[in-house]
């Protein structure tokens, strides 16, 4: 029986007035003051141009991340809660230091302290909220289900995800993946994705943005070859996630909704432009006011912002100091180095060594291998598995742990070496094909 109509042609308009704000919001890249980047990033930019905005912005997010932590018991339903509530705390002896300037001189070096701070901290607490107020646009009024509906027949046999989390996908490439995370869990919560669905989609699409990975080229010297960076990046990260969604952990995570609802079978999903405009319009006419919307995003980010603030900045930090004054990550190394070895990798002990850090911070690669003394094949190649690899404890992981999506410590640390070693395999033979 074929649906009824029951929307009219001012519906239509005001539905494609909200999806081109929210598209040009988040996917349009304008040169603004020199810099070329989404509406979103500016907007950001804008705000840490207030005077002392970092530092003031910065303790009061890390404070009130803490209190609410506390208010909300934190510590509470697991050993992994407990633990990370004690290292969000440690967040306070971070923050003290750099208030006061006081503590160990290496900390308060460019790669360490202010950069967790300024560069992270800040950058995605800030980020959130903000983001969360214009993704009511992209989320709420049905472009994402009118979007659904084509990339179904693509991210269903390839990703096992819906539709619609190709969304997720450009999200993080072209903005963020705080903003990424930010669409995911509010698109969990409103069970359309299950359990199994959503940990896909947080560990395989939520990668740094494109700005990240200009730093990163930056570093290694390779923005002559940005546009194979960025295509080979893009595409290994995602031929990574096909893989992964089909072995452990993600491949045993429930089909349960949020609310507890277990996946049925779904019919063949449709194909053709007026479906897509019946289930886009569906939704729109089910949404609530705008301003209601807004607010409940608004709230559902700050409190996301809160959530992540104190993470962002302890565990950053922890990780960072175990890189620089212990040997784990050249122990951890070692799970790399057969596969650096295998791919024919000039340096391989130490490409894998390099490998090791991204899971404390996905910048800590690049300057381990950058320079006159690493050739293209190897450099390219950390600057690829930097992103591909998608998880990090000084960012990605405390993000993630701050939705409502369900995931144990040791499937953060499996899938993080599946994909880490999966991308070494993956691009390895290409880069010896081009290079």
């Amino acid at each position: 029986m074929e649906r009824q109509k029951n929307y009219t042609s001012k519906d239509i308009a005001i539905f494609l007035a909200y999806a081109i704000f929210g598209i040009f919001m988040f996917f349009v890249p304008i040169e603004l003051g020199g810099k070329s980047t989404i509406p979103i990033d500016h907007l950001t930019n804008f705000v840490k141009t207030i005077p002392n905005y970092n530092f003031i912005f910065g303790i009061f997010i890390v404070t009130a991340g803490i209190i609410y932590a506390i208010k909300t018991k934190g510590w509470q339903g697991s050993t992994l809660n407990a633990v990370f509530f004690v290292l969000k705390l440690t967040a306070l002896v971070f923050m003290i230091m750099y208030v006061t300037k006081k503590g160990p001189e290496k900390f308060f070096e460019k790669g360490m302290l202010p950069l967790i701070w300024n560069g992270i901290m800040v950058s995605v607490t800030t980020i959130v909220p903000i983001g969360s107020v214009f993704l009511a646009f992209l989320t709420g009024f049905g472009l994402m289900e009118f979007i659904g509906v084509f990339m179904e027949p693509v991210m269903r046999p390839i990703f096992k995800t819906p539709g619609k989390s190709a969304v997720d996908a450009v999200a993080s490439f072209v903005g963020s993946y705080s903003l990424a995370l930010l669409i995911t869990n509010r698109v969990y919560k409103e069970d359309y994705y299950t359990t199994k669905e959503a940990a896909i989609i947080a560990t395989g699409f939520s990668t740094v943005s494109a700005t990240f990975m200009v730093i990163v080229a930056n570093t290694l010297d390779l923005m002559d070859h940005w546009l194979l960076y960025f295509w080979l990046t893009l595409f290994v990260t995602f031929l990574v996630t096909a893989i992964t969604t089909r072995i452990f952990p993600l491949s045993k995570k429930p089909e349960v909704y949020y609310s507890g609802k277990v996946k049925t079978q779904e019919e063949k999903p449709k194909f053709s432009f007026k479906d897509a405009v019946d289930a886009g319009m569906e939704s729109f006419k089910k949404a609530k006011p705008l301003p209601v919307v807004i607010k409940s995003n608004f709230i559902d980010g700050f409190k996301m912002a809160l959530n992540i603030a104190p993470s962002l900045l302890g565990i950053g930090m922890i990780g960072l100091i175990l890189a620089e004054y212990t040997p784990i990550f050249d122990i951890i190394g070692y799970i790399f180095y057969p596969f650096t070895l295998i791919t024919r990798m000039p340096e391989p002990m130490i490409t894998a060594k390099a490998l090791a850090l991204s899971i404390a911070e996905m910048l800590l690669p690049a300057p381990i291998v950058a320079g006159a003394n690493f050739d293209i094949v190897t450099r390219m190649l950390v600057a690829v598995v930097s992103v591909s690899e998608i998880l990090f404890f000084s960012a990605s992981i405390p993000c993630i742990m701050g939705t409502e999506i369900p995931m144990k410590f040791s499937d953060y640390i499996i899938i993080w070496i599946e994909r880490v070693i999966l991308s070494i395999l993956i691009t390895a033979p290409i880069l010896w094909l081009i290079f």
